[in-house]
């Protein structure tokens, strides 16, 4: 992770009947975000909490008085205490910081899921989040109901638009598992984008012009996941005559600002948000993608 200057550092606090600590090394946001608190699960903590589920809670500023929703999310293979490699989850948890809104994580092992989650939800699936005491499923889903009952800041894409990089993600997961080098797997990739970068040339620097939006949301991730899997697996990274998905990859990983910063002014607000995210997760998160498949 990059260096950044210090600031005082924020922590978890477990709701459950034990509290966990953060590593306690300084950590800090852009200066457009000074008032909102990054926090950073210490690496193989020993704390274990065979009954009950893991809650760290997030408070974000501007909501900060609000009840935080509840998130059951998926758990790190490598690292049982942090947050894992799905691009689903990293979705609704960008989605939540957009939005201001404060929430609870609680850390699901999906290959031994535990009593308490199925309790939760029966089907057993991540993530799951709990509005107006019910639980809802499916990131669509999900990222729906919060634009629905939190409607400020607006994230909603128009219908022309949403489709944008869509066809991405299928593309890099069949390439991901091809096993014969001129299947057309990569060619399908490059397609896409090719497209994907053309279109972000004309109407960027995000899906929906100037500002975020739900689809960047949702796309943003899977990128990260295809740039840690397929160089890991392929030894395979977008082309660097892609420049403009380049420049949009940047904005979901933890790559310093750059020069982007200069030509895309909400660029330092959004870094910082997708900071928070994968500091709880990025370390394991490049583990949990390169061990999947």
């Amino acid at each position: 992770m990059p260096a950044s200057p210090a600031m005082a550092p924020a922590s978890f606090a477990a709701r459950s009947s034990v509290a966990l600590v953060s590593a306690g090394r300084p950590t800090c946001l852009p200066t457009s975000l000074s008032s909102a608190f990054l926090s950073v699960l210490p690496r193989g903590s020993n704390v274990s909490v065979p009954c009950a589920p893991r809650v760290f809670s997030r408070a974000l500023s501007v909501r900060a008085s609000a009840e935080p929703l509840e998130i059951c999310v998926k758990a790190s293979a490598t690292y049982p205490d942090k947050l894992g490699d799905c691009p689903f989850t990293q979705r609704i948890l960008l989605t939540l910081e957009e939005k201001q809104l404060p929430y609870d994580m609680k850390l699901v092992d999906l290959a031994n899921k535990p009593e308490w989650f199925l309790k939760l939800y029966p089907e057993g699936k991540v993530p799951v989040i709990k509005i107006e005491d019910k639980w809802i499923a499916d990131s669509d889903v999900i990222a729906q109901s919060l634009e629905e009952k939190y409607p400020e800041p607006s994230l909603v894409t128009p219908p022309e638009k949403a489709t944008a990089g869509a066809k991405i993600f299928p593309t890099f997961i069949g390439f991901l598992k091809s096993k014969d080098p001129s299947d057309g797997t990569e060619q399908a990739l490059l397609t896409e984008l090719t497209s994907f970068n053309d279109y972000i040339k004309e109407n960027g620097p995000f899906i929906n012009g100037e500002r975020i939006s739900a689809a960047d949301l949702s796309l943003g991730p899977k990128l990260y996941h295809l740039e840690i899997a397929l160089g890991h697996y392929k030894n395979w990274a977008v082309p660097e005559s892609l420049a403009y998905v380049r420049n949009y990859m940047k904005v979901f990983s933890l790559a310093e600002c750059g020069t982007v910063c200069l030509k895309w002014s909400v660029y330092p607000a959004l870094h910082g948000k997708t900071r928070r995210v994968w500091a709880i997760a990025d370390g394991p998160c490049r583990q949990d993608c390169k061990l999947a498949n």
